[in-house]
């Protein structure tokens, strides 16, 4: 399919240069990367030459544009999207979701959630479910947020020991997701969640013991300490499953491990 000039080179090309800036990189530094020549960046960039499907592929990969930026890239381009996005449901997503059962039912008895590019909740073990109650009812009706249920004054922040620091670490995770997708609506969750109580607090700048921002939580008659980590598809080419993240919350002390296994 060749894309007319005269209607997709202004458009693709205005994009292409506009996720350039976003990841401060000059023409020069991007056809590099891309393995391109500049002239011919310039070109597109200013809509008097029209990339070709390989070139706008090829641009996308060297900036890291995520795979549903990439199929609005190639639609702009007047080129057919070339990652697949399937509802959760769908037969073919059957092997991966039951990857992250899996890994969710696995990390028991400590918690863990698979949740979307949003961070609203796709699944969760039985172990989340003692801090999913906690919530208030309004913040557990579908789809589940994950964050603000945690930095609402209705959901688990009251319950937050570290909660400044860790609202801090949140909203400065959620910024570089931003960066990395440009995604409205990560943005509108960003301005949600600063506009909720709770202060803020630098993020540490290391020094002894400051390995991680922990999650503290008091829970029960006791206090709960958890260290998080991330699991992604890292070989994913299909745009659903490349946002899908698992979450998994890990005994920060001795003490959280004990509260959890029993021993």
């Amino acid at each position: 399919m060749t894309p007319t000039l005269s209607t997709t080179a202004p458009r693709i090309g205005a994009l292409l240069r506009d996720w350039r800036l976003r990841r401060s990189l000059s023409q020069l530094a991007l056809a590099g990367e891309a393995e391109v020549s500049q002239k011919h960046l310039s070109f597109v960039e200013s809509g008097r030459s029209a990339p070709s499907r390989e070139m706008v592929l090829r641009l996308a990969e060297a900036m890291e544009i995520p795979l549903r930026e990439r199929n609005a890239l190639l639609l702009a381009g007047g080129f057919a999207p070339l990652y697949p996005e399937r509802p959760l449901d769908a037969p073919e997503m059957g092997p991966a979701l039951r990857v992250v059962q899996a890994v969710l039912e696995g990390h028991a008895p400590f918690p863990a959630i698979a949740v979307d590019r949003h961070w609203n909740l796709i699944s969760a073990n039985a172990a989340m479910a003692p801090f999913l109650d906690a919530v208030a009812p309004s913040l557990r009706q579908p789809p589940v947020n994950v964050l603000r249920a945690s930095l609402h004054p209705e959901g688990l922040a009251p319950m937050i020991l570290n909660l400044p620091e860790w609202r801090a670490h949140i909203l400065d995770r959620l910024g570089r997701e931003f960066r990395q997708s440009y995604d409205p609506a990560i943005d509108a969750l960003i301005t949600e969640l600063r506009a909720l109580p709770g202060g803020l607090h630098p993020l540490p700048t290391g020094g002894t013991g400051n390995i991680a921002v922990p999650l503290r939580l008091r829970f029960g008659d006791g206090v709960l300490s958890f260290l998080t980590a991330t699991t992604v598809f890292g070989t994913a080419t299909e745009v659903t499953l490349s946002e899908l993240v698992i979450e998994a919350f890990f005994p920060a002390d001795e003490a959280t491990r004990a509260a959890l296994t029993g021993g």
